[in-house]
C-alpha cells in the first residue's frame, strides 16, 4: 500500500499523556506535532487551552482524553469533562469505557456512558474515539470470549455514536504471574477484528505498541486511520530517509510487509 509522508503524518495522534510530563515537555510536544504536520496532539484536559494557542494556524488538531486512563469516572463527570475540553478548544475526544461495567455485562450502562460523551462532543462539533483497553479483555467476560467481547464493544460503541473505536490507552499494564507488568497495546489481530466489526462510518485507531515505521505502515494496511504514537519523529524521519535514498516505490515495497 503506497503512501506519502503527509499521508502517514496525518495518521498520527502525537501522544502527550505520560503521568510525569511537565508543562515544558507538553509544549515541546505540541511544537513537534506542528513541525511534522500530524493529525492531532492527544493531551490531558488541563493542557487543552495552551495546546490550542501553540497549534493555531498549523492544521494540527487538539484531542483530549476523557476518563483517562481507567474509565472509572461517573458518566456525568465524563460528560462535563468533555464539555470543558471542547470549550477550551479540543475537537477530538478519546474516551475510556467503564471497563469493569463492560466485564460485568452491564451493556446498558456502557452504552449510556459512551452515548453521553458522544452527544456532548457532537453538539460542540467534536468527534469521539472510544477506548476499549484490549489488554484487560484477553480473557473476555460476561459469558463472551475475548473476540466476542470486543465485537460486542464495537457494536455498542457504534450504536452509541462513536466516530472511532480505539484499541488501548497505552497504559493498560497487566500483572503477570511473575509479578512483573506487561503490555501489548494494539495487535494485528485486534485491529483486523475491530475493523471487521464496525461499519465503514466508524474508523479504527491503534494505540500502544506501535513504535517504528514498519508498525505504522502495518496499522495503515490493516485499515486503521489513526495511530497514537510517541515515536512520531523517529517514524517519519525514517520514512523520509528511506524515500530519499531508495525512492517511494522501492521503500513502500521494502516496508509493506512490516509489522509488530
Amino acid at each position: 500500500m503506497k503512501c506519502t509522508h503527509e499521508q502517514l503524518a496525518k495518521m498520527i495522534d502525537h501522544s502527550l499523556l505520560h503521568p510525569t510530563m511537565t508543562d515544558r515537555e507538553l509544549e515541546d510536544g505540541c511544537r513537534l506535532g506542528a513541525k511534522y504536520g500530524v493529525a492531532s496532539v492527544c493531551i490531558k484536559p488541563y493542557a487543552v487551552r495552551r495546546a490550542v494557542e501553540l497549534l493555531k494556524g498549523t492544521g494540527v488538531l487538539v484531542g483530549c482524553v476523557i476518563g483517562f486512563p481507567h474509565g472509572n469516572s461517573v458518566t456525568e463527570v465524563k460528560r462535563y469533562e468533555t464539555a470543558v475540553a471542547c470549550r477550551d478548544g479540543a475537537v477530538e475526544i478519546d474516551m475510556v469505557i467503564n471497563i469493569g461495567k463492560a466485564l460485568s455485562g452491564d451493556w446498558e450502562y456502557v452504552e449510556r456512558d459512551i452515548s453521553a460523551v458522544c452527544e456532548e462532543a457532537h453538539k460542540r462539533g467534536a468527534k469521539v474515539k472510544i477506548i476499549f483497553e484490549n489488554d484487560y479483555l484477553a480473557n473476555g467476560g460476561a459469558g463472551l470470549n475475548s473476540d466476542e467481547f470486543k465485537i460486542k464493544l464495537c457494536q455498542v460503541s457504534e450504536r452509541a455514536g462513536a466516530d472511532w473505536v480505539k484499541t488501548s490507552t497505552g497504559y493498560g499494564f497487566v500483572k503477570g504471574s511473575d509479578g512483573n507488568y506487561g503490555y501489548k497495546g494494539a495487535t494485528e489481530h485486534d485491529l483486523r477484528l475491530m475493523r471487521a466489526s464496525c461499519s465503514p462510518k466508524v474508523e479504527v485507531k491503534a494505540a500502544g505498541g506501535v513504535r517504528d515505521l514498519a508498525g505504522l505502515l502495518k496499522v495503515r494496511e490493516l485499515g486503521a486511520t489513526r495511530c497514537g504514537a510517541t515515536a512520531t519523529a523517529a517514524m517519519l524521519d525514517e520514512f523520509k530517509r528511506r524515500t530519499e535514498s531508495a525512492g517511494p516505490d522501492k521503500m513502500n515495497a521494502e516496508l509493506g510487509a512490516g509489522g509488530y
